[in-house]
């Protein structure tokens, strides 16, 4: 139903844009239509119903938001930003979006991190990407500092710019977050950023690329806009994996906790094609055995356990460095 002066009920544009976006087959139409109007009408979501109608020019806009999202377009590309825990995250073209699962990874790093004394507080957020778990590990652990490394060209100036963002507020806990442009595999060889904090790192997490090169994702999102080196992880999606072991084995004190995110079917029961099979299988090799305290042929990792997501889908591994 149209008002008076042009101008069309909330209501009815909220109705039309649910119909449409189910129609294209979108995920979660009416979450997305509700973000939509309300970010054309520049208010939060919660306070939607207050809105009595929407004006032309707000029409044209959400008609513009419309097109681009029943195209797949990500909605978080189309917001610019995506919720995080406690931040909100700058996100669009070039970065991958965090998703919630990766908020209990960062829950599980975020619990070591405060165990340990003020001066120990050290981690390494490797693959960072948007810096999402990085920043939140510096607003949520006081008295922390934070390595962010993150490969991309692309993907780095969305790091950089989340955590200028969150400058402040990092600064009032007491926390630093510092952004290292380097390959994952060798940021902490010799000679190297983080060569420096060898053996000095209480907490290493990563959510690495982790999908195998020849699967497509099913999600259209996923396939079509997110960036394909944080998606493919080589053969059997566990090159990536397999290098923040070696790096992480490196970078962590005897017992330091590593935290690595993997995909629902690379738990446990995966055995060797998994991650934490990876992981008790692993062996220093003379590099690892150069640069830390283990003998070469000696197990890398310790309590090595797998954990569950909402869903209760494998979905993160806990390994310690052993000792």
């Amino acid at each position: 139903m149209h008002t008076t002066g042009g101008r069309e009920s909330v209501r009815d544009v909220l109705f039309d844009a649910e119909r449409r976006l189910t129609a294209a087959g979108v995920p979660s139409p009416s979450a997305d239509a509700g973000q939509i109007v309300a970010f054309a009408l520049g208010v939060p979501r919660n306070r939607l119903i207050l809105q009595d109608s929407v004006d032309s020019d707000q029409r044209v806009q959400i008609e513009r938001l419309m097109t681009q999202r029943l195209s797949r377009v990500p909605l978080q590309h189309l917001l610019g930003t995506t919720g995080f825990r406690r931040v909100d995250i700058a996100v669009g073209p070039g970065v991958f979006i965090p998703r919630p699962e990766t908020e209990l990874v960062t829950e599980a790093a975020i619990r070591e991190l405060q165990a340990q004394p003020i001066g120990s507080r050290v981690a390494v957020d490797l693959c960072s990407g948007s810096g999402a778990i990085a920043i939140s590990l510096g607003i949520e652990v006081d008295n922390s500092r934070i390595h962010a490394v993150e490969f991309s060209d692309d993907a780095i100036s969305w790091t950089r710019k989340n955590i200028r963002a969150h400058e402040d507020a990092l600064a009032a806990n007491g926390s630093r977050v510092d952004v290292v442009h380097d390959d994952a595999a060798h940021v902490a060889d010799r000679d190297r950023p983080l060569a420096r904090f060898v053996g000095q790192v209480a907490v290493v997490v990563s959510n690495p690329p982790y999908i195998p090169d020849a699967m497509i994702p099913r999600e259209i999102e996923v396939r079509d806009h997110e960036p394909k080196m944080a998606l493919y992880g080589g053969e059997d999606g566990l090159d990536i994996v397999r290098a923040v072991l070696k790096t992480a084995a490196i970078l962590l004190v005897p017992g330091g906790l590593l935290v690595i995110e993997h995909a629902d079917v690379q738990g446990t029961a995966a055995g060797m094609r998994g991650v934490p099979g990876v992981a008790r299988a692993m062996t220093a090799d003379y590099e690892v055995a150069a640069l830390t305290s283990l003998e070469p042929g000696r197990p890398v990792w310790s309590e090595v356990s797998d954990r569950i997501d909402l869903n209760g889908l494998p979905r993160f591994t806990l390994a310690r460095r052993a000792l």
